[in-house]
């Protein structure tokens, strides 16, 4: 669990709905219309502008803000001391029983290619395609939810010109004045907070996540390339630190 996104949706959402008590009643500020207006308005102008399986595809993304279960770039690089050490004393492949016991798929399929003996360049570039197409998929992913983030606010104007049309045809009644003004002003308020607060928000969040598993996945294969060339375990420790601020890196205890 991400406790950053947890605690600034809360915070965000506590702090707004906090504001709105201390001057009038929640009550006031939901209105079903503008919901309707806004929500459904958004999501169909999503279907429009991508298929229907990225649409449906966003639950899962969406669900990447509050998981995570990458490996630390610490945990990385200490498997790949064991991983050298191992293969530096019993050969390569002793390394095939610890297959089954990898979680890591990327880093499961890295090893079981040098096990076979892939030679170094052909692992890299079948490596290399998968991190191209994670970062491709992470990319439309992030790219959805922002739209849905630049269509939020464009539905809320267009009810709050629906309001107000409604409200200018209805000025000899001024019973129905109220009604439409609140439509008008509601539809603009839902979208700008969920553009601001839940889908921008989320889609900075997909980047940084995309980032950092692209890291990891960079770390697993500079030390699959060396464990393939029988490099030194200390070279792979120091090669796998390179990719870290220095106050990040691994170092052995004296």
């Amino acid at each position: 669990m991400d406790l950053a996104t947890v605690i600034g949706i809360v915070l965000s959402f506590g702090l707004v709905v906090a504001a709105i008590l201390t001057g009038s009643s929640l009550m006031v500020f939901i209105s079903v219309p503008s919901a309707l207006i806004v929500l459904g308005g958004t999501i169909g102008a999503a279907l429009v502008n991508y298929p229907l399986s990225y649409v449906i595809g966003v639950i899962g993304v969406i669900k990447n803000t509050f998981f995570s279960n990458l490996d630390t770039p610490a945990s990385v690089i200490d498997k790949f001391k064991d991983y050298a050490n191992r293969a530096r004393r019993e050969g390569i492949l002793s390394l095939e029983p610890l297959l089954k016991e990898i979680d890591d798929d990327y880093m499961r399929k890295g090893l079981q290619l040098t096990v076979d003996g892939l030679e170094p360049q052909t692992i890299q570039e079948i490596m290399e395609t998968e991190i191209s197409y994670l970062q491709e998929r992470h990319e439309t992913g992030a790219d959805v939810v922002a739209v849905l983030g630049t269509l939020a606010p464009a539905m809320g104007m267009i009810g709050t010109v629906i309001g107000l049309v409604q409200m200018l045809q209805t000025m000899s009644d001024p019973s129905t004045i109220g009604p439409a003004m609140a439509v008008a002003l509601l539809t603009t308020l839902y979208g700008a907070i969920l553009a601001n607060l839940v889908f921008n928000p989320m889609s900075g969040k997909l980047k940084t996540r995309s980032k950092e598993e692209v890291l990891i996945r960079e770390m697993i294969l500079e030390g699959i390339l060396a464990i393939s060339k029988g490099e030194n375990p200390r070279i792979i420790e120091e090669k796998l630190n390179s990719f870290l601020p220095p106050k990040d890196r691994v170092t052995d205890q004296p």
